[in-house]
């Protein structure tokens, strides 16, 4: 007989982390926790998408001022309550005042515009796409863009970041410390190499992750289109996508971190110490976000450091106060960070999952 038919052959590499990430997915679409969290995820951004669109329409008339000579132009625009005035300088007194949400007035002398409109911060879309003209449009007030939205949209971008990295982070963790304890690592590492174990888990993982936050942003985009709020999917569109991208390397970095603490103890009552610094990198990011969304100068910062540019970077996007390349450069540092951490990872994985008993420190986990 043939030794070579009759001789046993290791699963190659990739093979392993194949094998061992479709276990992953497996595992997790089985677990009814892991189903009613990514339920329950999805109908928080569905009921917010149903709210705006509600909260959108349920104004039934829009304040607006007018020169009487310019009275005709807003005959044929539904859903305007006009008040007339004399001058600009009337109509601009009553924008400020909040009497009205904006003024239509004749443009300055030599414009080759007819028509201007004069709003606080931002100017009625009904309004605005109503006129038989594009007018010119003047902001009393242009620092002070849509507070509210502004929060909404910090609120939104962290939400999904820090439920994501809290529902699998600590799933990573909590498998690794399950197989340590059960000795099933000690069979999973006879068939697999370590390395391969770690990648399986972390990529495994990582593509329920990417499928939830696409699956996300489809639900949001198709939400925000049947509900009429195109305004808002405008301005949501490509900082969205950014998300994706942002959200995707940075989840892997999380990942990686996850996988290492589990393999530093052997009980689960021991992971919660363990992970505490991992976790903190996922809940400070997202408080600071909330809590400094209107701080330009905090925000662009934290748009740079690896642990906050996925909820930072997409949020200065929607705010219009990051330019073309500065996206392309935290995307890069957030890769650079992710490779450091997987590097970081895979050597206290590798130096502490066959080690039983007393949890191991930080210094003997990486030095080996």
């Amino acid at each position: 007989m043939n030794a070579k038919t009759t001789a046993h052959r290791s699963p190659s590499f990739t093979h392993s982390v194949s094998l061992v990430a479709e276990r992953e997915i497996t595992t997790r679409l089985r677990s009814k926790s892991f189903l009613i969290t990514t339920g329950i995820l999805l109908l928080l951004v569905l009921g917010g998408v149903i709210a705006g669109g509600i909260m959108s329409k349920s104004v039934s008339t829009t304040p607006v001022a007018v020169v009487s000579s310019l009275s005709s132009e807003l005959t044929n625009i539904g859903g305007l309550e006009i008040t007339e005035v004399e001058n600009r300088a009337e109509a601009e007194a009553l924008v400020s005042e909040g009497t009205v949400d904006a003024a239509v007035v004749p443009s300055a002398e030599g414009s080759t515009i007819p028509v201007t409109v004069i709003a606080e911060s931002e100017a009625p879309s009904s309004l605005m796409q109503g006129l038989s003209v594009s007018p010119e449009l003047v902001l009393l007030d242009p620092s002070d863009t849509s507070f509210l939205l502004s929060y909404l949209a910090a609120f939104g971008f962290g939400i999904i970041f820090f439920a994501s990295g809290m529902t699998f982070g600590p799933m990573i963790a909590q498998s690794v410390v399950e197989e340590k304890q059960t000795r099933i690592v000690e069979i999973l590492m006879s068939a697999v190499p370590v390395s391969a174990l770690m990648a399986g888990k972390v990529i495994g993982n990582s593509l329920l992750a990417f499928a939830q936050i696409i699956a996300i942003a489809v639900l949001a985009i198709v939400g925000l289109s049947v509900t009429g709020q195109a305004e808002l999917l405008a301005l949501l569109g490509a900082p969205l996508l950014w998300f994706v991208g942002f959200f995707i390397i940075g989840f892997i970095l999380l990942a990686a971190l996850f996988a290492a603490v589990g393999a530093m103890v052997s009980r689960q009552e021991d992971l919660g110490t363990t992970m505490t610094p991992v976790t903190m990198l996922i809940m400070l990011p997202y408080f600071a976000i909330i809590f400094l969304h209107d701080n330009p100068v905090a925000l662009a910062v934290m748009s740079y450091v690896p642990f906050s540019a996925p909820v930072g970077m997409p949020m200065r996007l929607f705010l219009g106060t990051a330019v073309w390349w500065e996206p392309l450069i935290s995307l890069a540092l957030l890769a650079i960070t992710a490779a450091l951490a997987i590097l970081l990872g895979a050597r206290i994985y590798n130096n502490s999952l066959l080690k039983v008993g007393s949890r191991v420190s930080w210094a003997q986990a990486i030095k080996g």
